[in-house]
């Protein structure tokens, strides 16, 4: 038995409630702001229904989180178990590049979101130049120095969760109106195999539940992890799906889903047809929640890519620091450059599946680790799942991998091919530059 007991420069200070809210506002936001649309285009109006079978896949894959998390405290997620797990340095690479891929890919799917209706709603501009803007002043501000703090995160969740809570109170507004249709709920999309049908949505609201899995990066700050962690995870998870499943009936409930699939803002429809609340009030509302995603995406993508140069496994120029400021300026323009050619690529729901396909593979590794890893016994009592949540996690992440399109396939497949060839890159002038020291030695 070992232990994973380890002194850590960090403080130990994030509590079980702060835990809560930092995961629910990883989770909240900009994911059902912008898809319930994409998602009602696929399933009608059971909208709630594959956020409910979303929720239900999160959860299995956050079961193996919560065990290896307590398990290995001061472990650094998904790439660290997978490199405690397999042992081979390459996959432990491709875990943590799909990680980046998708913070990237998402950032700019977020960047369509924002100039979509919510920003149309202020001025008529043609899409793509301002989520080109978009991204590049997150960039700025990105370079700036910006200082996230658990405070300013809880600051930033109520504002998303009042933008949801909202919608939801105003479609019990139109249903006291006698306006609202309810019923709606319950009819899916026809022409269309139900099971086939609440899968391929389910494969979008897959990406309103992702982020949780950052919250394993707070591991060494959290007061009492083994007990707290577990608790504020499935916590939050949970709190979000019902929070979802109540603004898509609310949303189905007051607009058709037609409407719902044919707007970028889809919410902003539910704001129209109430017609209580001025809709610029509510599109700042969604502008935050998408601005805020974007721009904490991109921060963990810069940061990520900063680290991963640092060890070695990409091109050291990717770890160079901006003078002054202290940030990583080459990963913050590198990362920044892919996500604006990734707009080119595809509209939102096209993104978010890409999202999800990438952190797919990410928690395959996850679930599979959880049960090789069995074999190490540590010292502490940790946080253990049925070894059938790890089993059914695993299988959950296959199948919606067989849900995916061909392009996102092509898509996912050449950002990983890119991190490939870096990678190799990146070996075969470590090999020459460690021959020559070794030459000079002679």
């Amino acid at each position: 038995m070992v232990t994973t007991e380890t002194t850590t420069p960090l403080s130990r200070s994030v509590g079980g409630r702060l835990l809560y809210v930092f995961i629910l506002g990883d989770v909240l936001g900009a994911g059902v702001y912008a898809l319930v649309g994409e998602m009602a285009g696929k399933v009608g109006g059971a909208v709630w229904l594959p956020l409910l079978v979303a929720l239900g896949l999160s959860l299995l894959t956050a079961g193996s989180y919560a065990e290896l998390v307590t398990k290995y405290p001061a472990a650094g997620g998904a790439a660290v178990f997978a490199e405690r797990a397999f042992k081979v340095p390459v996959v432990s690479f491709l875990v943590g590049f799909c990680m980046l891929a998708a913070g990237v890919t998402s950032a700019a799917g977020l960047s369509l979101a924002f100039a979509g209706d919510y920003f149309g709603s202020f001025v008529d501009l043609p899409v793509i130049p301002v989520a080109l803007t978009f991204l590049l002043l997150v960039a700025a501000l990105n370079a700036r120095g910006i200082q996230e703090s658990l405070r300013a995160n809880v600051a930033m969740t109520a504002i998303e969760l009042s933008g949801l809570v909202l919608i939801v109170v105003l479609a019990i507004m139109v249903f006291t109106r006698g306006e609202a249709e309810p019923g709606r709920a319950l009819e899916l999309t026809e022409g269309t195999a139900p099971a086939v049908a609440v899968l391929s949505a389910s494969l979008i609201a897959y990406y309103s539940f992702v982020g949780f899995e950052t919250s394993a990066n707070l591991a060494e700050e959290v007061k009492d992890v083994r007990r707290v962690y577990p608790r504020a995870l499935f916590g939050a998870l949970t709190t979000a799906g019902i929070v979802y499943v109540a603004v898509g009936v609310a949303a189905v409930a007051v607009t058709t889903p037609e409407q719902l699939a044919g707007s970028t803002g889809p919410l902003l429809e539910v704001v129209r047809v109430a017609d209580v609340v001025p809709e610029e009030v509510f599109a700042v509302v969604a502008l935050v929640a998408v601005a805020n995603g974007a721009l904490l995406t991109m921060i963990m993508a810069s940061r990520l890519t900063y680290g991963m140069a640092r060890q070695g496994l990409l091109p050291a120029g990717l770890a160079r620091v901006l003078p002054g400021r202290r940030t990583p300026w080459v990963a913050i323009i590198a990362t920044t450059v892919v996500a604006m050619a990734l707009v080119f690529t595809g509209d939102l729901g096209a993104l978010a599946e890409t999202v999800v396909l990438l952190l797919l593979f990410v928690f395959l590794s996850t679930n599979i680790a959880v049960l090789v890893l069995r074999r190490d016994t540590v010292d502490e009592g940790h946080f253990r799942v049925a070894t059938v949540v790890p089993v059914l996690g695993a299988a959950s992440c296959v199948l919606l991998l067989t849900q995916q399109a061909q392009q996102t396939w092509l898509r996912a497949g050449a950002l990983v091919l890119v991190g490939v060839v870096l990678y190799l890159v990146t070996r075969l002038v470590g090999r020459r530059a460690g021959a020559r020291t070794g030459e000079d030695g002679d």
